[in-house]
């Protein structure tokens, strides 16, 4: 694997590879057909990074730029899908408690209890309708207390470095250890998104009988405090698949921050970012250019290149306890999420898995060709044409599933 980022590293300098085209139904060598590929208006070579590398030899079969840094759209999503599956593992669950400060006098609760999240974007209103059934399952019928909020399992800024304002909530839901409904309550978005999933709990407790005396507010649990219910997550290969295929900005960050987290500190974005460069040197991915700053690509001060993107599918080609959740991950051409509407023709439709990315000023396509290639398209501009710029994408993958 070392061996095919350092012929990455070589490709930076050459524009035109001299890998064959053989199979193919044009005589032209493989690396002129793909140059061809890329050639649209408005999309200038000088700010575009390309790589592509066939699996089955390590040969490098085409590198435009493979190590300028560029800005990576939504691509900066795979790094931290590696990362989460790397050091996580695809059947990691994320736990929301339940935790009781006081004691059960006959069926009151004598004290306050506590919706403890730690990060899980999924939970919903049945999932606290669950957790307010095993309460009442634990004997207790009336709380006489407060019902508190705890988050602190991340910190609480809600946005990531580098982002626009207009992307709070437009492009990402306020970030929080503890979210129901992706913070939606009542008729917006809350920017309290602790406070209102206690007082969301709290009304899924009188659903279930149980009533409460006090007011739901945001807290943090007691050491001394007990465990009364627990809901988890979906597993995380199924969180990975809704992220990528679907470029979903709010749980990318979540999982961000949830990889922070793991060494035992509140999550923030800059430990995440911290744990996935560390996780890519130590899979062997070339770090010059890259400049992991949130997990989503909303952030301006992100950075790829295309030699680094293809060493992380690589990576995760070659490890079989993620691969099969990293692949499904992924968008197919023609068929599934932010895919479902390109590439939808032979040789491309349904064998190129990939994920995309598109903002103002970055658009990018980077993935699999069946089991034979890996390759990325990094294209930036000031801003980028986006129609030019993923018809080059498209046209580059389809040369590919043409071999």
């Amino acid at each position: 694997m070392r061996r095919a980022f350092a012929l990455l590293a070589c490709a930076a300098a050459l524009a035109f590879p001299t890998a064959g085209a053989t199979g193919s139904a044009s005589s032209k060598p493989l690396a002129q057909r793909l140059a061809q590929a890329l050639a649209v208006p408005h999309v200038p070579a000088a700010h575009s990074g390309v790589a592509a590398l066939d699996l089955t030899t390590g040969v490098v079969v085409f590198g435009r730029n493979t190590a300028l840094s560029l800005a990576p759209a939504s691509n900066e999503k795979l790094p931290v899908t590696y990362t989460a599956l790397e050091a996580l593992g695809p059947d990691y669950q994320i736990a929301t408690d339940v935790l009781g400060q006081g004691e059960l006098v006959g069926t009151t609760w004598k004290g306050s209890l506590v919706l403890q999240g730690h990060g899980d974007p999924t939970l919903n209103d049945a999932g606290l309708n669950r957790l307010a059934k095993q309460v009442r399952a634990a004997g207790v019928r009336k709380v006489a207390g407060l019902v508190l909020g705890d988050e602190s399992y991340f910190d609480s800024r809600r946005t990531a470095p580098g982002w626009k304002p207009s992307f709070y909530i437009t492009q990402s839901e306020p970030l929080s250890a503890l979210t129901v409904d992706r913070t939606w309550f009542h008729t917006h978005h809350s920017s309290a998104p602790a406070a209102a999933a206690a007082s969301l709990f709290k009304d899924a407790l009188r659903k279930q009988g149980v009533a409460v005396t006090g007011r739901a507010v945001r807290g943090v649990a007691s050491p001394d405090a007990e465990e009364l219910a627990e809901v988890l997550s979906p597993r995380l290969s199924q969180i990975v698949r809704f992220m990528d295929r679907e470029s979903d900005n709010f749980t990318a960050e979540l999982l961000l921050k949830q990889i922070g987290a793991a060494n035992g500190t509140p999550g923030t974005t800059a430990a995440g970012a911290a744990q996935v460069r560390t996780a890519l040197a130590e899979a062997g991915v070339p770090l010059a250019g890259v400049r992991i700053v949130d997990g989503s690509g909303l952030s301006s001060l992100d950075r790829l290149t295309a030699r680094a993107i293809v060493g992380i599918l690589q990576a995760a080609w070659g490890d079989p306890t993620i691969k099969p959740s990293f692949l499904s991950a992924l968008a197919v051409a023609g068929r599934s999420g932010t895919l479902k509407d390109r590439l939808r023709k032979p040789p491309a439709l349904g064998v190129v898995l990939a994920k995309t990315g598109t903002t103002s000023i970055a658009s990018a396509l980077s993935g699999y060709v069946r089991d034979r290639y890996v390759f990325s398209v990094l294209q930036n501009g000031r801003p980028v044409s986006s129609f030019w710029a993923r018809r080059a994408q498209d046209r580059f993958a389809t040369v590919l599933a043409a071999q």
